[in-house]
């Protein structure tokens, strides 16, 4: 038996239950039933019924669903980790389970695909506030923050292990180690780590913690360790140099770092009795006394970019002088937008100074507020302040910011490794590898876990979490050297036409005709205004410096704000 609905032409269609059977060979079918009159709900539960199915009770749905739970970007990164071998770097797979290396492998996971404080993460993970299948994958169950502290911890006494097998993967004698240390500021006051320093993030009155990352030449990192928040960039270098010699077991690498990390006494005391070689950059002064001491000439570079020379101040090693004149350019448009920006707030204190009512008055009033603006725009160099206590006035150094601007654009690699060895080229290339390190400390999954408040017998847990972070946020494979495949794809800097000049991005698609172009959000750029910052975003219209911060006026269009840590050293 079977329903069966029957057009009716303009009427409603005939709801019949009919039966079919067999007549010498012939199909045929008669009606039992007219169910035209049945109530809808009552012709499809008998309908399920001849089918072999359960009628349910109105109201009463057949599949209730409970509960669920997010699971494609888990399945995603969890399944990359294993299949990178990240799991078994932190601990045998095999045996007893390891609730441990479960734990951190959660909290690897959550760090992608959600960074939270480990309060939080505790919560995402317990099955009954769970925000994603996560901790159901890994049968974590019930799930504290003092278990992840615990686990935090266990990590911590594996770290050197980790880290001298990722050693053995991606280092040996004679490669380039690549080192450069980076900041964040830290919310809380139990760690004995953070403490207050040069702060790079730009927040005032907050303690901080500093980090070095140790990478291979195609950027990888091997190896992190965390320094008070005190700390200065080469007081950090010592560690690393015993690091490589002691725990990796390397005899002989070149190690790269920038001029504010290799400094002549860090070669004096650390590079040098360790046996290491290294490539490095010079100070801008040190740049100076070159020229004025006629080591070079600057019209060498009318012809070429760069070239090879020694100086008897340097001995044995060899100087290697670039100049590219796209970063001339920036730089020379940046200066003068600072000088611009300084002697507009001058004029305004100048002003005070000189009206005839309430004037500013007295030289230690008048001097501080001319020090807050020489100081925020680093300006003081160029300019002749005359203050008293009834007048200011200030003029342009005008001499010294030619002698700067003679060598905009100039910058010297400094190494003690022969041309045979690596040339010179191959040298320039060597030391812009760095912006690779940039980009891994920058990547959130490295430079964001130290924003948390950490109890004091949990301080030392901080330095663990940063040891498996950088495995998987710059997409290296645990396993194998080359980049894996299978994580998310990951920008690359854009190609070089020479070792020396800048970087160039492809061009973009033209936009099609049928879509609206997107108008980009710009900042004010009117000199009228009050908060006009000569480092604002640059418009098509009006040229300005590279790198911006964003106008505070309210009259402004709001910029995002430019969270760079340092000078990239891509840029050059």
């Amino acid at each position: 038996m079977y329903i069966e609905a029957v057009p009716n032409r303009n009427s409603p269609p005939a709801i019949l239950l009919r039966e079919s059977y067999r007549v010498d060979g012939k199909v045929k079918k008669r009606t039992l039933l007219n169910l035209s009159d049945w109530p809808t709900e009552l012709i499809e539960g008998l309908r399920t019924l001849l089918k072999g199915g359960t009628a349910l009770p109105p109201g009463q749905e057949a599949i209730i669903i409970k509960r669920s739970l997010p699971h494609g970007h888990v399945a995603a990164v969890l399944g990359t980790l294993r299949r990178i071998g990240l799991d078994r770097l932190l601990g045998p797979t095999g045996g007893a389970p390891n609730r441990c290396r479960d734990l951190v492998v959660a909290m690897i996971v959550a760090r992608l695909i959600a960074p939270l404080s480990k309060l939080a993460t505790a919560k995402a993970l317990d099955p009954i506030t769970a925000a994603c299948s996560l901790g159901e994958i890994l049968g974590l169950g019930a799930v504290d923050e003092d278990e992840l502290y615990t686990a935090l911890d266990w990590l911590l006494e594996r770290q050197p292990q980790i880290e001298a097998a990722l050693a053995r993967r991606h280092l040996k004698n004679g490669t380039l180690v690549l080192y450069d240390v980076s900041s964040s500021y830290f919310e809380g006051h139990c760690c004995p780590l953070a403490q207050f320093g040069f702060n790079r993030d730009g927040k005032r009155g907050k303690m901080q913690i500093v980090y070095g990352l140790l990478c291979a030449a195609d950027g990888c990192p091997v190896a992190i360790e965390v320094f008070e928040g005190s700390t200065g960039d080469p007081a950090t270098l010592a560690a690393q140099v015993d690091k490589l010699k002691r725990r990796f077991d390397l005899t002989h690498v070149v190690l790269v770092g920038d001029r504010g990390m290799i400094t002549q006494t860090r070669i004096n005391e650390d590079i040098k009795p360790a046996g290491l070689d290294w490539i490095t950059a010079l100070r801008a002064p040190q740049v100076r006394v070159l020229v004025d001491s006629g080591v070079f000439q600057l019209s060498l570079f009318d012809q070429r970019d760069l070239a090879s020379i020694t100086a008897d101040d340097y001995p044995g090693e060899r100087l290697i002088v670039c100049r590219n004149p796209e970063l001339a350019v920036a730089r020379r448009r940046k200066r003068e937008d600072l000088l611009t920006a300084t002697e507009r707030n001058l004029a305004e204190i100048q002003n005070r100074v000189r009206r005839a009512r309430k004037p500013l008055r007295g030289i230690a009033k008048i001097g501080l507020k001319v020090g807050a603006v020489v100081g925020k725009y680093k300006m003081a160099k160029h300019f002749t302040l005359t203050i008293t206590d009834t007048d200011f006035s200030f003029a342009r150094k005008q001499d010294a910011i030619d002698a700067e601007a003679r060598l905009d654009g100039i910058y010297v690699i400094r190494t003690n490794l022969k041309a045979p060895t690596l040339d010179d080229s191959a040298t320039v290339r060597a030391y812009k590898s760095l912006a690779q390190v940039e980009r891994a400390i920058r990547s959130p999954s490295i430079c964001r876990s130290g924003r948390s408040s950490i109890g004091q017998r949990h301080a030392c847990a901080l330095t663990s979490f940063y040891v498996c972070s950088p495995i998987t946020s710059n997409g290296i494979c645990a396993n194998a050297s080359p980049r894996c495949s299978t994580t998310t794809p990951i920008r690359q800097p854009p190609r070089r036409c020479g070792p020396v000049s800048s970087p160039k991005r492809s061009a973009r698609p033209r936009p099609s005709p049928n879509k609206p172009t997107a108008r980009r959000r710009m900042a004010c750029r009117c000199t009228a205004c009050k908060h006009f910052s000569p480092t604002s975003p640059r418009s098509r219209e009006t040229p300005s410096p590279p790198h911006s911060i964003p106008l505070t006026s309210s009259s402004c269009t709001p910029a995002r704000r430019c969270s760079s840590k340092r000078r990239s050293i891509s840029s050059l």
